[in-house]
């Protein structure tokens, strides 16, 4: 579904992805780990093109992502990879529902009360029903990082990217987020999730990604990432995680 081949990213001098190469299939998640400034979250914005590349490619469910194109085009791709940020992103002046109708109505033409209907749906799924009308304001941190996820399923994507989506809430309020991402692993979503939940990359993750210095430097199943971590670099990520 997603293929980094080569792929090399600079801030002027400073190298935040050197020769990354990998692969995400059809239906596994991939969570993405490693130490602040590694390249986690900046290698998972390079697949929808919220940051560019300077070298190599990335494909896309067989479709080449950097190179020329169109803003329809452009656009296109980023309606089918949904994309959920820290910082939740919500439109402060619409209600929980309208913040999730707007684009399959607006982007992809969908019948406005078809789209209402699916979003209502969505509400469902991630507890929410009953706040359809509220507005993000009047919602908890974990309620608008679920109001989030709805958003981005409305498109109905072939795969999801969640950039440290726990990042920006208090600790009670984490499981709730992670118990719908939880869900979508079990549906055969595919996904790449950047996280420093290690309890979650357990036991949600087909395979862990452990970045350090723009590179990835391991790739393993959990149980061998997190029971016996091949690269030393790794290994010292675990043991300070286990110090604290």
């Amino acid at each position: 579904m997603i293929r980094f081949e080569a792929v090399n990213k600079f801030y002027g001098a400073y190298h935040a992805l050197a020769d990354v190469t990998a692969e995400v299939a059809r239906g596994e998640v991939v969570v993405v780990c490693g130490p602040s400034g590694s390249g986690k979250s900046t290698l998972i914005r390079t697949v929808n093109r919220l940051e560019e590349i300077q070298s190599g490619s990335i494909e896309f469910d067989g479709h080449r992502v950097h190179g020329p194109m169109r803003a329809r085009e452009l656009n296109h791709l980023r309606s089918r990879i949904g994309f959920v940020f820290q910082s939740f992103n919500l439109f402060p002046h619409l209600s929980a529902l309208d913040n999730i109708v707007l684009s399959p109505w607006r982007v992809n033409g969908v019948r406005r009360a078809e789209s209402r209907a699916r979003a209502m749906a969505l509400l469902e799924r991630v507890g929410l029903a009953s706040r359809a009308h509220s507005f993000p304001g009047q919602l908890s941190g974990g309620q608008q990082q679920r109001v989030a996820i709805a958003r981005a399923l409305a498109m109905e994507p072939p795969a999801m990217l969640f950039d440290e989506p726990t990042s920006a809430l208090d600790p009670e309020m984490v499981g709730e987020v992670l118990a719908v991402i939880r869900s979508l692993a079990q549906d055969g979503m595919t996904m790449m999730c950047v996280t420093h939940e290690m309890k979650f990359a357990r036991d949600v993750a087909d395979r862990i990604w452990f970045m350090d210095a723009g590179r990835i430097l391991e790739t393993a199943k959990p149980d061998q990432f997190f029971g016996a971590p091949q690269h030393p670099r790794a290994q010292r990520f675990l043991s300070d995680l286990h110090a604290r």
